[in-house]
């Protein structure tokens, strides 16, 4: 049986960015509910007892969805922090060699984020076939693991992520996204998908729920 992971934070820590209502909902009612039906949906299947990593890899339709869904969830809350911190030498020097600059990489996730049709997710990957960082935007439950690449950072928008606390100004939402960057975290996932490529996403997702 999966579980909702605690959150690494206080949900009244937010300021501005992200209000204790939008946790309750958000968290408290959209995550957990993704993690009720999967746990329905495998139940007396193949995946019953499996990692969510493999169910991922493996599955398809309502059980990929929410399998997806639990992991995308866990990852946008690890992305966040109430006070933004320092990205390491090596990420910013990454950022810097894939988009020009720090300011630059900014400009053009907020562009992904903001353009993406309807919800999803917009990311900062690792391809571990290049060694590059790119900008990918994902529909619905849709995740870069699938494509065997490795996520460092992602935003949510889905209205859900936002529209308690921002309606539908989602450009709003993401300039605050940007100032509350656990950045710490990114590089954290970027030094580990260089030694360790998908197995790191693995290793991750085995951290917050294990079997």
């Amino acid at each position: 049986m999966f579980e909702l992971r605690k959150l690494p934070y206080e949900k009244d820590a937010f300021g501005d960015f992200l209000s204790p209502l939008t946790f309750d909902f958000h968290y408290g009612k959209h995550h957990q509910t993704y993690v009720n039906n999967l746990n329905n949906l495998t139940k007396g299947t193949e995946f019953e007892n499996a990692e969510l990593y493999d169910i991922i890899k493996k599955s398809s339709g309502g059980v990929f969805n929410n399998a997806a869904q639990v992991y995308n969830h866990d990852f946008y809350w690890d992305c966040i922090a109430p006070k933004s911190s320092e990205m390491s030498a090596e990420l910013k020097a990454a950022i810097e060699k894939e988009f020009g600059s720090v300011e630059g990489f900014k400009e053009k996730f907020i562009q992904s984020a903001t353009t993406l049709f309807g919800s999803g997710w917009c990311w900062l990957v690792l391809d571990p076939k290049s060694s590059k960082l790119e900008i990918v935007q994902t529909s619905n439950a849709a995740t870069p693991i699938t494509d065997d690449k490795v996520p460092l950072l992602v935003s949510d928008v889905w209205e859900h992520a936002y529209y308690i606390d921002h309606k539908n100004a989602r450009p709003a939402y993401l300039e605050k996204f940007f100032s509350h960057i656990n950045w710490a975290f990114v590089s954290s996932a970027f030094e580990w998908a260089q030694k360790e490529a998908t197995e790191s996403i693995r290793f991750y997702i085995n951290g917050l729920h294990k079997k």
